[in-house]
């Protein structure tokens, strides 16, 4: 499958329905890492029932973290950081390829960064 390709202005027009995806997503992520704590302590038990409530919580948060991932990929952006819902898109600047850049909670993509510099190398638009 080709690459797809967006303007900024693609780019943010998609951001209402992604955002409240990416907040659900970060949501649960949360989740997991608070029980992470009460995981841990169950894997070290011996005699530990692994399909006790909380592993079958576990497991639902992370089908339902890979759904949400799912549908955001679908619209074409690359998800770069789970921890902080930063979120790339391909695109044209003055010749060349780069990514649009957006991180949740900002209000819309107004950052750019070259292929290989990652979001250190952030410009704004």
């Amino acid at each position: 499958m080709a690459p797809k390709y967006f303007t900024v202005e693609q780019a943010n027009a998609i951001l209402p329905e992604v955002r409240p995806l990416m907040a659900e997503l970060l949501e649960r992520r949360a989740r997991v890492v608070r029980t992470r704590r009460e995981t841990i302590e169950m894997i070290r038990g011996a005699d530990s029932d692994f399909g006790g409530r909380i592993p079958s919580e576990l497991v639902r948060e992370f089908i339902l973290i890979e759904r949400l991932a799912k549908q955001i990929r679908g619209y074409g952006c690359i998800i770069r950081d789970i921890n902080t819902g930063l979120l790339d898109f391909l695109a044209e600047r003055d010749g060349r390829e780069v990514f649009l850049c957006w991180r949740f909670g900002e209000p819309r993509v107004a950052f750019y960064h070259d292929l290989h510099t990652g979001f250190q190398g952030r410009q704004p638009l």
